[in-house]
């Protein structure tokens, strides 16, 4: 849909017609496409909202300039003032924005068709979805404009072609970077938010534990924050199927780590973490992925990450399963190790540092489930937050973020609809969002989504 989406009605629905619900029967594909024509253009309105407001907050969260973070949020404006979130029209869309779509129409036309196929479609399009004066400075440049885009990748060509100095992210702000990245891969689900930093942090104390230098440490602790950078690149309706996976899905969501590796190996500076977080899903057996690494074969901190991921995925709800309580979770990952699939001394390290040392000898350990090592301060009434952001609506936001409903949050909270409602409305406004996306990521940053506030569990 992205071919058409500045283009002209009749290319949306003839597109939707063609693309839509493939899979399906031609009477229900009928049937579904019925009731998207009521709803689709709603529902795409909103995940345009949605895209361009955590855009805006990822530009902010990676240092980007203030007037990279505004073309950001205009993505999807159109020149005709149709587009989304239909804010802009004309010359006040940012120019950047103006020329990206153009760019953008013309390299897949060009790809389904070559020049003239490109040509041809920017003509119709210019001063309905287009800009006009930004499609005659294209077209002007004739068969150059389309030189390179054969090539099997054109990274490099678009780095040197920045005009001035290339930023580059200094160390004292990678950290910060690599978590705005994490958040971002854990939005693909809602079953999924908070568990890259999650991770990150067990892992990073578990290399304490282990008496890792602390080298290690960092590098455990970056590699956790991306290690499902990948998941991104495998379909929702894969993380969210709340029964068995079939053969297909199972080999995609294997594949998720492949993804990861490859994804940070095509930068420089992140290399050192692509073999790291892209082997979280091995077992010491040979029967995990993508490498199917056995225990020699990987460091020490590969298997602390490995065992990391393991033990706090069990701690958080799943489609398909309820949480695990902590003690049930550190049962179960102790019988990883005794059945060869997870490094016992990295099993040990986790464990400790997720505060149930002793079920790793098979003693009983009473105390609450959490994620928290002992020892650590226990969950109480917040102080004001972020943003200026109250207690009742850091609590809103903290339950927003775990994909509970505005009912279900008036629920857990013993406050009306009405009553959630409008502390949403005031936390938008605080955080400077409009989307429960972008108000997700916002909670990632500071802090604000705890492991025990899901839909179910």
């Amino acid at each position: 849909m992205m071919a058409v989406a500045f283009g002209t009605r009749r290319d949306l629905i003839t597109t939707a017609a063609r693309v839509a619900h493939p899979e399906r029967a031609r009477l229900a594909r009928a049937a579904a496409m019925a009731r998207s024509a009521f709803g689709g253009i709603t529902e795409f309105r909103k995940w345009a909202a949605s895209h361009c407001d955590v855009a805006s907050v990822l530009g902010a969260r990676m240092g980007f300039s203030d007037q990279v973070q505004t073309a950001l949020r205009h993505l999807w404006e159109r020149w005709d003032g149709r587009g989304m979130p239909g804010e802009l029209s004309g010359d006040q869309i940012p120019v950047a924005v103006r020329l990206m779509q153009v760019a953008q129409d013309a390299d897949m036309a060009w790809h389904q068709g070559g020049s003239l196929l490109a040509d041809s479609l920017l003509a119709e399009r210019a001063g309905c979805g287009l800009d006009p004066g930004a499609v005659a400075a294209f077209l002007s440049l004739g068969e150059t404009a389309y030189a390179g885009l054969d090539a099997p990748s054109i990274w490099d060509a678009a780095l040197l072609a920045e005009p001035g100095p290339q930023p580059e992210v200094s160390e004292d702000r990678l950290d910060a970077c690599l978590s705005a990245i994490a958040d971002f891969a854990d939005l693909k689900s809602m079953w999924m938010v908070g568990h890259s930093r999650g991770v990150a942090d067990l892992a990073e104390r578990a290399a304490v534990v282990a008496g890792l230098p602390e080298a290690d440490q960092v590098l455990l602790r970056r590699a956790g924050l991306v290690h499902d950078i990948g998941r991104v690149a495998v379909p929702v309706n894969v993380w969210a199927k709340p029964g068995p996976l079939n053969r297909d899905e199972r080999e995609q969501v294997r594949l998720h780590a492949y993804h990861t590796e490859r994804v940070l190996d095509a930068a420089a500076g992140l290399r050192q973490l692509a073999r790291l977080a892209g082997s979280h899903g091995e077992r010491c057996d040979g029967s995990g992925y993508h490498r199917g690494s056995r225990s020699a074969e990987l460091p020490l901190t590969g298997w602390l990450l490995a065992a990391a991921d393991c033990y706090h995925a069990m701690g958080e709800p799943r489609p398909h399963r309820r949480a695990l309580p902590a003690g049930a979770a550190a049962s179960e990952l102790s019988r990883e190790a005794e059945a060869g699939r997870l490094a016992p001394d990295a099993v040990h390290a986790v464990l400790a540092a997720a505060g149930q040392a002793r079920r790793a000898t098979g003693m009983a350990a009473e105390g609450p489930p959490g994620l928290r090592p002992a020892g650590a301060e226990p969950a109480g009434r917040r102080a004001a937050g972020p943003a200026g952001l109250s207690e009742r609506e850091c609590e809103v936001l903290g339950l927003l973020a775990r994909g509970l409903a505005t009912k279900q949050v008036a629920r857990r909270l013993g406050i009306s609809p009405k009553t959630c409602d409008h502390h949403i409305q005031r936390l938008y406004g605080k955080a400077g969002v409009s989307t429960r996306a972008g108000a997700t990521m916002f909670a990632l940053e500071h802090g604000l989504v705890r492991p025990d506030e899901s839909a179910i569990g």
